[in-house]
């Protein structure tokens, strides 16, 4: 008899979800033709340690983060949780281009979540003393004055809440109320008690008369029935909440309005292909992946009818398997698959240079939020990327299969989403902060409108599955404008040459990649710049340490055949330092073929501020030096990045500091000519070169208003004279993964 009622109940309210959602879309299909695409294009990057407040007892070194965000009603404000400040922050978006600070509210625990309902803002907190005793609360606070909201009342949620969501119709609030394990205890084997659950709020006017309900969620999925942990809850237009168990796999429906669940079902598993299962330095998408739970974090209503689940997976089982598909999926409300995309997005982010091989054994790229809205008249999902520090965005004309649109790079750890289309405006909030490795927690704006894509502008050929990274050093070819080379650092193994392809529009794919094979084997090099010989071949630096790894000069066939590596002099390498070779540029051939060397920075006995410029002559083995004159900081350090020749005698250098985001503050290209000097051997005085400032490269990184990269790391000059310039994504290691490829023009004519 219950089953009977529970399919009953959900066919009403399938039925009339379905009659109203046809309504709803004829209601705004638009009469006129489409106009062309349009995509979203960040504006800002918000810095959360902004917000903190020295008068309060902050200091701008202490970790704060913006995790899940909320907007007031006129769309003007930013609310988001900062956990590890207990409070919430405030940030004032009325100028889009220029966030500011506004302020936080104190709490007593650690707020969860955030939401906005008209007038009252909505703060899940968690007071939990321990794992066993959990508790919190859900704060209740007027914006009459949304940058001064206003305590009002607290419900009493008796364990501890995670996510909030509002209806549609502001009648209720649905709070994830997870009881979260304790990870350390039995490997943490679920199950562990007390139980999670659903609290329900009916709200109206006065917050003193919301009610308060409480759904059983015990007993409805197959893994730890008794122990169901909600972890997101989303809410359609029919007042059907859809909750997601993440660690039970499972997904309920809950009538808001009798509070009762209406339907559950198991998220099930996915067969994974050409995915990397394996730390070992090298992305490598060959292996499969049977069986893989999906178990789903956030979940979101596409059109009111279909449910979009973001697969991170969270749980370990007791034989040692993980959950997580690293992708989405789209349900019907009976528990049908109706698209699921696979390892489609993964490739997706192997191809923008974002794949992050250190989480290849876990969850790869862990899709951890998801967020369907409208924008316009264009219905969108957006899909969050934790590990990959990415919003892929797809457009769902044809909800069966979503067609991926763009990308939007975030910085480290995006978690929360937050559309607000009355201000064509995506915020994204990305949790991760650190002061002492120069990265912090930020609230990112994208504003829907721009006619083409911005991102990424490198990257893979769409037809090919060619990973790629960390690009240290690159070089245009001798013989055709439109193609260039690329070199990755020691962050991958098997080195290897990529050879791109640039658009007169200033973008570049990457048509193949050219593993390096000494002997027949592979090698693992730090490379850091390349230069092309004139009979197709190069010349490649690899940079040193003060321990076992030498800088090497290399001599490599077109074919990537390692035909000589050389060394330094012995008695410049007893001055050797950790930042060795750094560039790598050629001039001439045959017997007067001569090949220019930048140091990084200061080695032994070099004078504070110069660093050398090394000179060899394959001819006859020698070497000689320079000295390059830099810039001085009064914050880390300066050095060099890259050399390149622009003629015979003439060099572009990249000098940079090693300051990133609102730190950094020399990122520039300088020229020095060497006609008329001649550069002295090791033990003699060294002669210093002169230099012209060519370009701060500053105004160009900072164009795409994103966290200012401190790598910038390579300078190509095509045959047609065309400057381009390219920035070290890290290998997304404690690094947004974000690469900046910027086109400069003819900069030497």
């Amino acid at each position: 008899m219950k089953h009977r009622v529970i399919k009953t109940a959900l066919a009403l309210s399938i039925a009339t979800a379905s009659a109203a959602t046809l309504a709803d879309s004829r209601a705004h299909k638009p009469f006129w033709p489409q106009k062309k695409d349009m995509y979203f294009e960040r504006v800002a990057t918000f810095p959360v340690y902004e917000n903190l407040n020295p008068a309060a007892g902050d200091e701008a070194e202490d970790t704060t983060a913006a995790e899940i965000s909320a907007a007031s009603q006129d769309g003007n404000v930013v609310y988001y949780s900062d956990s590890p400040k207990q409070r919430i922050g405030l940030i004032d978006i009325s100028d889009v281009s220029k966030p500011t600070p506004a302020g936080f509210i104190a709490l007593d625990g650690e707020p969860t979540s955030v939401a906005v309902n008209g007038n009252y803002l909505l703060v899940a907190v968690n007071t939990s003393s321990s794992f066993t005793t959990p508790a919190g609360k859900l704060s209740v606070y007027s914006l009459d004055n949304p940058s001064q909201p206003q305590w009002q009342a607290d419900f009493n949620m008796g364990g501890q809440p995670d996510a909030i969501a509002v209806s549609p119709d502001g009648r209720y609030a649905a709070i994830a109320i997870e009881n979260e394990r304790d990870e350390d205890l039995n490997d943490g084997i679920l199950p562990q008690l007390p139980a999670g659950n659903l609290q329900i709020l009916t709200m109206g006017k006065d917050p003193s008369q919301w009610q308060q309900r409480s759904v059983d969620l015990r007993g409805l999925a197959h893994t730890a029935p008794s122990d169901p942990e909600p972890e997101y809850v989303a809410i359609n237009r029919f007042n059907i909440a859809a909750v997601t168990l993440q660690e039970n796999n499972h997904i309920v429906l809950v009538d808001l309005r009798r509070a009762m669940v209406i339907n559950d079902f198991s998220a099930g598993t996915v067969d994974l292909f050409n995915v990397d299962t394996s730390e070992d330095d090298v992305i490598n998408p060959v292996d499969t992946l049977l069986d893989r739970r999906r178990e789903p974090d956030a979940i979101t209503w596409l059109n009111n009818w279909w449910m979009v689940t973001a697969n991170e997976g969270d749980y370990e089982d007791e034989n040692g398997v993980q959950g997580g598909s690293r992708g989405f999926t789209v349900f019907s409300p009976f528990g049908k698959v109706r698209y699921e995309s696979g390892a489609s997005l993964e490739h997706a982010l192997i191809r923008a240079g974002h794949y992050p091989e250190s989480r290849s054994e876990n969850k790869g790229i862990e899709p951890e939020s998801v967020l369907a809205e409208r924008f316009r008249h264009q219905e969108f999902l957006f899909v969050g990327s934790e590990r990959a520090n990415i919003v892929a965005v797809y457009k769902t004309d044809a909800w069966h299969k979503p067609e991926l649109h763009q990308l939007l790079p975030t910085t480290i750890g995006p978690e929360g989403i937050l559309a607000i289309p009355s201000r064509n405006l995506l915020v994204v909030s990305s949790e991760e902060d650190s002061a002492e490795d120069g990265f912090r927690s930020t609230v990112s704006l994208y504003q829907y409108g721009a006619r083409q894509a911005p991102y990424p502008q490198i990257q893979s050929d769409p037809k090919q599955l060619i990973p790629w990274g960390a690009l240290s050093g690159m070089a245009g070819d001798r013989q055709q404008a439109d193609t260039m080379y690329a070199v990755p650092d020691s962050y991958y193994g098997e080195s290897r040459i990529f050879r791109a392809q640039v658009s007169k529009q200033g973008t570049a794919v990457i048509k193949d990649a050219l593993v390096l094979n000494k002997n027949g084997a592979t090698v693992d090099y730090d490379l850091e710049g390349i230069a092309q010989r004139t009979d197709g071949s190069f010349w490649l630096v690899s940079e040193g340490n003060s321990g076992s790894r030498p800088n090497l000069l290399i001599k490599a066939g077109a074919d990537g055949s390692i035909l000589e590596e050389i060394s330094l002099p012995a008695a410049v390498v007893a001055k050797q330092k950790s930042n060795g070779f750094e560039g790598v540029a050629v001039t001439g051939n045959g017997a007067r073929e001569t090949v220019y060397v930048a140091f990084q920075r200061e080695w032994t006995d070099d004078p504070a501020g110069q660093v050398r410029i090394g000179v060899y002559r394959p001819a006859s083995g020698d070497w000689s030096f320079f000295y390059y004159p830099l810039e001085s900081t009064s914050t880390g350090w300066i050095g060099l990045s890259e050399i390149t020749a622009i003629d015979d005698t003439t060099f572009v250098v990249i000098e940079r500091d090693n300051q990133q985001g609102p730190a950094a503050r020399v990122k520039r290209l300088y020229r020095f000519s060497i006609a008329g000097m001649t550069p002295a051997a090791e033990g003699e005085t060294f002669p210093v070169l002169s230099k012209t400032l060519v370009r701060d490269l500053l105004p160009d990184m900072n164009a795409t208003h994103g966290w200012t990269a401190d790598k910038v790391e390579g300078t190509a000059i095509t045959r047609d004279g065309e400057v381009y310039v390219v920035t070290d994504n890290d290998g997304v290691d404690d690094a947004s993964g974000e690469t900046r490829f910027m086109a400069l023009g003819k900069l030497f004519r």
